[in-house]
């Protein structure tokens, strides 16, 4: 069953150098109920580096998960508690990222590998804090990609406690591949996830990979519990008030323009504290995709935000040159 109180219907996904506190402000101007997350953050980068960076959050992001990067046990643990004490949602585990400096730390889907030690990170973390402690995989890695394998590793990590596996439907190559290759080129094996849910029942499920509109997420919720959308959701931020209408029932604003006035007066507040306006327009790029005008608007914002002295005023400029 799911964790009491977190609606894992719908969710986005974590991305690095998207999925920051300025882009999930920004998401919940259009969806106040998508479970939302962090960018991955290395355990060694929130102990030693600046924290407050890594956590800020403004309490409007809520429900708002922190994803951690990782290996050594006794360094989760505290960064699961620094995470509850910060007031987050949940604590995911990356166990999926393929880039070389993961590789080089021997953490994100190195782990597929090692499902001992993961079921033992996930029970001490769990054992630390009340909030919940989920894990972010793939379905493989490298050659260690059959059936066989990929349940060992659910099984193993459920025996540490992990009752939430949120499941990018693709394995990942650590050699050869990019990043950006490693969530493209490997296939998609959506009925792998499905098998996962239905070997396993007591298991919260969730499906990750491709998904791009709302049809897709009501197909993907009749085999799973969950439906994670990546990169979508930040080059079409709008889908997501399909999502509140029609997963959630909830309304959604009235058209993108009030969205978007929603996240200028968090631009001003920002401004003034400090924070780069290119920081923060960069996320709204794709929010009138498809509108006669987007492309103006793009243009207008994108190179506008660059010069000194820009303020919000530009971005209701920018939006007036766009048809609703």
């Amino acid at each position: 069953m799911p964790c009491p109180q977190t609606d894992r219907r719908v969710s986005v996904a974590p991305m690095m150098d998207r999925t920051d506190r300025h882009d999930r402000f920004f998401l919940r101007q259009i969806s106040p109920s998508v479970l939302l997350y962090s960018e991955m953050t290395p355990t060694g980068a929130l102990l030693h580096g600046d924290r407050s960076r890594f956590l800020r959050f403004d309490e409007a992001e809520k429900p708002v998960a922190l994803q951690l990067g990782g290996a050594d046990l006794d360094d989760l643990v505290r960064c699961a508690e620094i995470a509850a004490a910060r007031g987050y949602d949940e604590v995911n585990l990356n166990v999926g990222c393929p880039s070389d400096r993961v590789q080089n730390a021997r953490f994100g889907a190195c782990l597929m590998n090692e499902p001992g030690l993961v079921s033992a990170c996930i029970r001490a973390m769990r054992s630390a804090v009340e909030i919940p402690v989920t894990v972010k995989t793939r379905i493989g890695v490298d050659d260690n990609d059959s059936w066989e394998h990929f349940r060992g590793f659910v099984d193993t990590v459920a025996a540490g406690g992990c009752r939430v596996f949120i499941v990018h439907a693709r394995k990942a190559w650590l050699q050869g591949l990019s990043p950006k290759e490693n969530r493209e080129i490997p296939p998609l094996c959506y009925d792998t996830v499905y098998r996962l849910k239905s070997e396993f029942p007591e298991l919260t499920v969730v499906i990750n990979g491709g998904i791009t509109g709302i049809d897709e997420v009501h197909e993907h919720l009749r085999h799973v519990d969950g439906v994670m959308i990546g990169r979508a959701a930040y080059e079409n931020p709008w889908l997501l008030a399909s999502v509140e209408a029609e997963i959630f029932g909830g309304p959604p604003p009235g058209s993108r323009h009030v969205a978007l006035e929603g996240y200028v007066a968090y631009i001003e507040r920002e401004l003034a504290d400090g924070v780069p306006l290119p920081a923060m327009t960069r996320h709204t790029l794709g929010l009138f995709r498809g509108k006669r005008g987007a492309r103006a608007w793009r243009r207008m914002v994108g190179e506008g935000a660059r010069h000194p002295g820009a303020d919000s005023g530009l971005v209701r400029r920018a939006a007036a040159l766009v048809e609703e």
